[in-house]
């Protein structure tokens, strides 16, 4: 299965992939090449997701300052 590159990925499937990521990390069960590779993985879903957050902070931050000038 080939998976989508982090910044295709919707903030809720990158989140769901880097709790796996973490998941099979925590167990400890996989080889050093593995864990490497999910670890650059992680990394990446996790800027994914800091842009998501940012980019949605900034909208609520709009949204908010058009509504405060609405108010008579």
């Amino acid at each position: 299965m080939s998976r989508k590159k982090p910044e295709n990925l919707s903030f809720e499937e990158a989140l769901s992939e880097l709790e796996s990521l973490v998941d099979r990390l925590e167990q400890g069960d996989i080889s050093l090449e593995e864990s490497l590779k999910s670890f650059e993985r992680g990394i990446a879903l996790t800027r994914n997701c800091q842009q998501a957050l940012a980019k949605a902070e900034q909208k609520v931050s709009i949204l908010s300052d058009k509504t405060l000038e609405a108010e008579p």
